[in-house]
């Protein structure tokens, strides 16, 4: 028999561990924002993008939510001229990375808020466990 206190623990872990990555990728895009080539007419850092995949756990009967894959955004680099900067080629354009702060911040509260979700599930499977037992020993 599967215990469905268990399976909430489970499916709301794997997700903790999949937003815990998004919100890592995230990170990593807008710390990267302004980052452009080391050398002159190199590309800049390129955003990276998450995709998760849903696999069975057929020992709890559920399904989790695992990383798929982390890979990169192929939009086109943003070009500006600019011809003191050290990254600039022969006509002074430099390349900007193809982050867009705005989505970044975006996908940064919805990964955010389906964390919190996800551990307030934990919590609330912690505190009807604990009520179990409770009910058990007075029994």
């Amino acid at each position: 028999m599967i215990d469905p206190l268990n399976a909430s623990l489970k499916i709301a872990g794997s997700g903790l561990a999949a937003q815990s990555a998004r919100l890592r990728v995230v990170s990593e895009n807008m710390a990267n924002a302004q980052s452009t080539g080391s050398v002159a007419g190199a590309d800049p850092y390129r955003r990276k993008t998450i995709s998760f995949a849903n696999e069975l756990d057929r020992a709890a009967g559920v399904k989790l939510v695992h990383v798929n894959a982390i890979g990169s955004d192929p939009t086109p680099f943003t070009i500006e001229h600019d011809p003191g900067n050290p990254a600039a080629d022969a006509n002074g354009d430099v390349k900007r990375p193809n982050v867009n702060v705005l989505v970044e911040m975006g996908d940064l509260r919805e990964a955010n808020r389906a964390y919190e979700a996800d551990l307030q599930i934990m919590k609330q499977t912690n505190d009807l466990a604990s009520m179990t037992v409770d009910l058990l020993k007075g029994a």
